[in-house]
């Protein structure tokens, strides 16, 4: 199994069970949030996105992990690491949705920067990217601000979608993926 970020001032991390396909079929069926997706996913697609996530908890000891407002409890939106192959390679991605009435108070930044110290201190990460759509500004910015860099344009799911990807290399004392 995997372990979460620590809490940061504002958010708890915890592994995504089924128990939480209430909130996530809401995260990932908004139009707004999903618009530089194929589409907004139904229950079902929700639910297999929950399932993928605890697979890649079992074989990678990592994934998105749901991320709820530490004092509340509130259901903020997901943020994790997960393996994805970009120009023929296997990384680390970080990955981040906020519920679209939360966007712009700092959650995807404060979420995303807990999870690049995560796979850097617990996991021993030394290049972290992110795989984001060139119109998506605002993920972009997030990126930026976590300390990942512009490095190239490229193709990703088959070479059907055009994709900017963002950078960083870490020195670590762990083994490193």
């Amino acid at each position: 199994m995997s372990t979460a970020p620590h809490p940061t001032g504002r958010l708890a991390f915890a592994e995504m069970t089924a128990a939480d396909l209430d909130d996530m079929a809401a995260l990932l069926g908004d139009p707004e949030i999903m618009r530089f997706y194929p589409h907004p996913k139904s229950r079902a697609e929700s639910l297999a996105w929950i399932e993928r996530n605890r697979t890649r908890y079992r074989e990678d000891g990592f994934g998105l992990w749901t991320i709820r407002d530490r004092d509340s409890g509130a259901f903020v939106g997901d943020c994790g690491l997960t393996m994805q192959e970009i120009d023929g390679v296997r990384e680390v991605e970080v990955g981040y949705h906020v519920r679209s009435g939360l966007q712009g108070r700092g959650y995807a930044t404060e979420a995303a920067g807990a999870c690049r110290d995560h796979a850097v201190r617990s996991i021993g990460v030394r290049r972290l990217i992110a795989i984001i759509d060139p119109a998506n500004v605002a993920s972009q910015r997030v990126a930026e601000k976590i300390g990942l860099r512009y490095e190239k344009d490229s193709w990703y799911h088959d070479g059907t979608q055009e994709v900017r990807v963002y950078a960083a290399g870490f020195a670590s004392a762990q083994g490193g993926r």
